[in-house]
This record gives structure tokens, sequence and C-alpha cells, in this order.
């Protein structure tokens, strides 16, 4: 079941809530710095988000960010990053090379539900006339939009497509990218995920009538302290857009080109739960998880982190806990951390993004903390949670990062530590 070729990272472009850079991400991780805000919603007025404040205008002109949308800003934001970090964009050389070689392959929870909303928002003020609805909501709307505007932007004229996996999306578009490599049809992908979720009041007030969306109380009224992972005073999700793009090729190429390399992608697992519409199911997690291991070739003991789930909500929080203490819970050699209480919920980028954050861990030997986790309930308790302030640990080898969606769906990447004779990881995070 392994990997039929050796897959690296080795570019990373990011927004998050409190962080515009991978560095700014992993600084913001490891000093607990929020990015979740009070934030003002169509429709439910204040409510809480992680919000992302990144240069729209960086790569893109006025009149396409006007025509385009905000997942797609994001997307191309993200996607120049990347390939300044890959080597690939620099100043002197600012066009990509052979682009049909290139495969983008970018991970959604929903996308079009922003701009629907706008236009019939806009199309009120009319007296509900149909010639106010604007020309542009076609391509704004469509399912592949987010990847194919960072193909207009960039010239990319290789395969693109959305990955819809809910909040699985972000890992489940790594999971495509890796399929495409090692079939050969392309010689770099582009893979992660993007969430212009907070521009749209329906989440909010789907999330609302759920019962799941976290609000401040008379006790708690720090909006930082609002996405609690895992706490016994968690009260639901903190809605949060923002973006993280991967360039993934094989091992070979990298280093013929003298690629920096972030790590390894040597394990995967995807499966379905087929039992609720929304309520996770820890035996499937499980199962994900095993899966991931056997195609890995390694057992539980030899993950050295685990980034879980963690959405803040009640349910959710209980089934992921069940299922990380089966498989990792016999062992002290594992760390376990949550981000969403940093940034909140990103959606379909919420996998890619976390799985970022803990990266650096590879260099800098530290695990991130769980923010804002103070103590546990009788109902979802584990072993090994990093909680407080980061967690030093000597030579850090694996990382499994778990992201689950409604509808069922469940995906774990397993990365590794890359070393060889006559290539390392640069010192970029040491001592951060």
């Amino acid at each position: 079941m392994a990997l039929k070729e050796r897959i690296v990272i080795t570019g990373v472009g990011l927004t998050s809530p409190n962080g515009n850079n991978l560095q700014e991400f992993r600084h913001a991780l490891l000093n607990n710095v929020s990015g979740v805000q009070k934030f003002e919603t169509r429709h439910m007025g204040e409510v809480l988000a992680g919000v992302c404040d990144f240069d729209e205008l960086k790569y893109q002109k006025r009149k396409e960010r006007r025509r385009g949308t905000r997942a797609g800003s994001i997307s191309i934001y993200c996607g120049h990053e990347l390939f300044r970090d890959a080597g690939l964009l620099t100043e002197e050389s600012s066009k990509l090379g052979n682009t049909e070689e290139i495969g983008v392959y970018i991970g959604i929870t929903e996308h079009g539900n922003v701009e629907t909303e706008n236009e019939v928002w806009n199309l009120g003020q009319f007296d509900n006339d149909p010639k106010y609805w604007s020309h542009h909501h076609n391509p704004r709307t469509v399912a592949n939009n987010p990847a194919g505007e960072l193909c207009l932007n960039l010239g990319i004229v290789g395969p693109h497509m959305t990955v819809g996996a809910a909040c699985a999306a972000g890992n489940y578009a790594l999971i495509s990218a890796i399929h495409a490599l090692t079939m050969g049809d392309i010689k770099y992908a582009v893979a992660g995920g993007v969430s212009e979720a907070i521009h749209t009041f329906g989440i909010f007030a789907s999330f609302n009538s759920q019962g799941a969306l976290a609000t401040l109380t008379e006790e708690q009224t720090d909006p930082t302290k609002a996405s609690r992972p895992f706490d016994k005073n968690r009260n639901g999700i903190v809605c949060s857009e923002g973006g993280c793009l991967y360039l993934l090729e094989t091992y070979d190429q990298a280093i013929a080109r003298g690629a920096k390399i972030y790590a390894e992608i040597v394990g995967y697992g995807v499966n379905t739960d087929a039992t609720d519409f929304v309520l996770p199911n820890s035996d499937r997690q499980i199962e994900c998880m095993q899966q991931a291991l056997k195609r890995a070739d390694l057992t539980p003991d030899q993950i050295d982190i685990v980034n879980a789930h963690a959405t803040g909500t009640p349910l959710g929080d209980e089934q992921e806990a069940r299922a990380i203490q089966t498989v990792f819970g016999d062992f002290d050699s594992v760390h376990i951390n949550a981000t969403k209480g940093f940034i909140g919920h990103c959606m379909g980028a919420a996998g890619a993004l976390e799985l970022a954050g803990n990266l650096p861990a590879f260099e800098d030997g530290f695990v991130h903390p769980t923010m804002n986790f103070e103590e546990f309930d009788d109902k979802c308790r584990f072993r090994g949670l990093v909680s407080g302030g980061p967690k030093k640990v000597d030579d850090i080898q694996t990382i499994a990062n778990m992201s689950s969606g409604m509808l069922g769906i469940n995906t774990v990447i397993i990365v590794k530590k890359l070393e060889t004779e006559n290539h390392k990881p640069s010192n970029l995070f040491r001592g951060a």
C-alpha cells in the first residue's frame, strides 16, 4: 500500500487569521497569538470570526479582483507565495515556465454562497428586477472558480479542479494531487485548500440553528478565547477564512533541481462514515487513521505529532477524542495538538493550514500548544494533549494531520522529516 512515488513538499503559501506567511503563522502558534475577533455580518449582526488581513492587490489588479471572488483572491495570493517560496518565481523572473506541467488541486467546503447572497441582496435594492443581476455571477460561482482564477492569473494551462470534501477538503486536495503526480500526468502540483466562508451570513445562521456556533458568555467575553478545542467549556465553532497551498513534486525531481524540502508525504487515509449528515463516527475515524498508518508503514508509537481536527463542538470533539485515545492513547511519545483555538475553523482550508502550522516542528523541535484548553470533560478525554505553551521534543520525525467534514468524510495525511546526504531542510525556523 506504499505510495508509488516519493512525493515531497517544496513550497508553502498561506494566509491565516494570525499570519500571512509560514514564518508569521508559526510565530503566532508558538506565542499564543489568536486571529479570532468580533465581525459584523449581514442579518446576523456581530459574530465571532477568524479574519485574514492580506494584500489582495499584491498579485492581481483591481479590475481582476472586482470581477473575481474572495476565494479566488486567496488562491492567487497563496499560489504566488508558494511559487516564490519554491524558487520557481523570483523578482527577476515573474513568469512560470512550462505551465502545462503544473496541475492545480484546491479544496473547498462550499463555493458560490457569498456571491449568490450578494446578488440576491443587491436585487432587493432594485425591486427584484433581474436586469440588475451581475453577468459575472456564473463564473464567480462555478465550483472550479478558486482553482480557475489562480490558473488565469498565473497562466497555468495544465489541469485544474476544486475538491469538494467539506472541511476535509484541504487534505483531500493533497491526496488528489498525489494521485496525479504518481500517474505522471504532471510534474508539479499546487494543492491545499481555501475558504471565504465568513463572507456569507448563511454559514453563521446555519451553525447557529444547529446550536453549534461559538458564542461569548457572561463569564467569557474575550473573542480570542471563544474557540476551545476539547475543553470542558467549549460551545461551538468559530467560522474563519484562510488559505494554504503547497507545491508538491517527486523526490527525484526536487533533489535534481536542488529544491528546499519541507517534508515527504508518506501516507494518507480517506473514508466515509455513512452514518449521519453532521455527527462524526469515531469508528470510521479510527479506521481512517489505521489506513494512513498502514500505507505509511508506521505504527502508532512512531507518530510524534497528531494534529486533531477538533472543531470545538461538544459532540464532535467527543467522538474524535475517543478515536485518538483508541489509536494513540497507549503511547507517551505521541503528542496531540489542535490549531483551531488560534484561528477558528477555516473550513476547506483547515486541514492544509493546520498541517503547515506543524511542519516547522521538524526544524525548531517544538509542538505548538492547543490554545484555550484548560480542562477535559469526562466524555472528552485522551492522553498526550499539549496545552499551556509549546513543548520541546527531541528529534520530531513524523506528523499525522487529521481532517473530517460533514456527510462523514474523513482524511489523514502523514508526513515525515526528510534528510539525505546531499540535501537537508533549511535553517529557516530554527530558534523560532
